[in-house]
């Protein structure tokens, strides 16, 4: 009985210690996804690694993304991609063509506008490690989605202490693949022209662009 009893009581703190755990980290991403909605665009530059080592594929690449509401206007892989709240354009100068489509209906994929608020549905949160990167506290996330069927095993999303920012994205896929996204660079509240998300046809039929219309 008192093995039963004992048993009981490690298992009861257990639960306790992994719920406030879970709370905790619910509440940090509460005030990252607070801080985000406050600014009125986000700027972000940022690195692209994608491994596998069993497959033998690692790819690198520099990118950026200003982001307003739901608009957006990214540059990587060679190709810009913008979305003015009701198409996405995107353009690849390599082979000098431009692909409109409508908005994506699927709620689970990722746009560069859910990049930073993406983690609010459809996971369960814990209170990971924190890191010292150049004298900023990076206290980590981990989250596991919540699908059984999800092709992602977890996501550590490395968050800045002192001011609420996503620093680090680190995910790992059920086939082994890891990307790493790291944030160079977070400015907000930039002055941004009228027409930024403006797409402007003409200009790429001007230069021979093969128009997609998907």
């Amino acid at each position: 009985m008192k093995k039963i009893m004992l048993l009981l009581t490690v298992t009861m703190a257990t639960n306790f210690v992994m719920a406030q755990n879970s709370d905790k980290a619910k509440a940090l991403l509460d005030d990252v996804y607070n801080k985000v909605k406050s600014y009125d665009n986000i700027v972000v530059d940022f690195k692209y690694v994608l491994h596998n080592a069993e497959a033998d594929i690692n790819q690198e690449t520099r990118g950026d993304v200003t982001m307003q509401g739901d608009k957006y206007l990214g540059n990587f892989f060679g190709a810009k991609q913008l979305y003015d709240g009701k198409k996405v354009y995107t353009v690849v100068p390599e082979n000098e063509e431009v692909t409109i489509e409508d908005k994506s209906d699927d709620a689970s994929a990722i746009t560069p506008s859910k990049m930073l608020t993406f983690y609010r549905e459809g996971h369960n949160y814990e209170w990971d490690i924190l890191q010292n990167v150049q004298g900023r506290k990076i206290q980590y996330v981990k989250l596991t989605p919540i699908d059984s069927n999800s092709e992602v095993k977890s996501i550590l999303l490395g968050i800045d202490a002192e001011t609420k920012h996503i620093y680090k994205l680190i995910e790992t896929g059920q086939n082994g693949t890891t990307t790493t996204i790291t944030v160079n660079s977070f400015k907000t509240n930039q002055p941004l022209s009228n027409t930024l998300f403006t797409f402007d046809e003409g200009k790429y039929k001007d230069q021979g662009y093969y128009i997609i219309r998907n």
